[in-house]
């Protein structure tokens, strides 16, 4: 593959990581709404936190698929490649199923989901570049505390 198409297909991961995260923002109030009244457990994180940490997480998780393709594609990494799509689904639809459409619950359900993609995901992008795998741990721990975040906030306001 010739330097400028590998540089095009990180743009091309870049783009449509970053355009999951934006279609989320969408469905975050600018001031807080709805969250800003639930009820939420001590360790909550700061909210001028999550901009920085999901910025990183997106950017390694574009970095992640496109070591993949760049070495495999989809031609000979189908199932990897399309766990990613189908995890980096689950992530747009956890936030407009918690922020948008105010079902924790529901949204607690979805995470679980959301988890076992990341880790099939980062399995099997281990198993094509470990580098690729190495990438997608940090999210799934993120992944794993905003669970447990979820779940608890949703107790405490049921």
């Amino acid at each position: 593959m010739t330097s400028w198409m590998s540089w095009l297909g990180l743009a091309g991961w870049l783009a449509l990581c970053f355009g999951v995260a934006w279609i989320g923002s969408l469905a975050m109030p600018p001031d807080g709404g709805w969250y800003a009244g639930l009820a939420k457990p001590a360790w909550t994180p700061p909210g001028w936190l999550f901009a920085p940490v999901w910025t990183a997480l997106y950017a390694m998780m574009a970095v992640s698929a496109w070591l993949v393709g760049r070495d495999r594609g989809f031609r000979h990494a189908p199932l990897a490649l399309t766990l990613f799509l189908a995890q980096l689904a689950l992530n747009g639809l956890w936030t407009w199923l918690f922020f948008g459409l105010h079902r924790p619950g529901l949204a607690c359900a979805e995470i679980a989901l959301l988890w076992i993609a990341i880790g099939l995901t980062l399995l099997r992008f281990w198993t094509v570049r470990p580098l690729a795998g190495a990438l997608l741990a940090p999210y799934l721990v993120w992944v794993s505390f905003a669970g447990a975040l979820n779940a608890m906030i949703w107790r405490l306001n049921s």
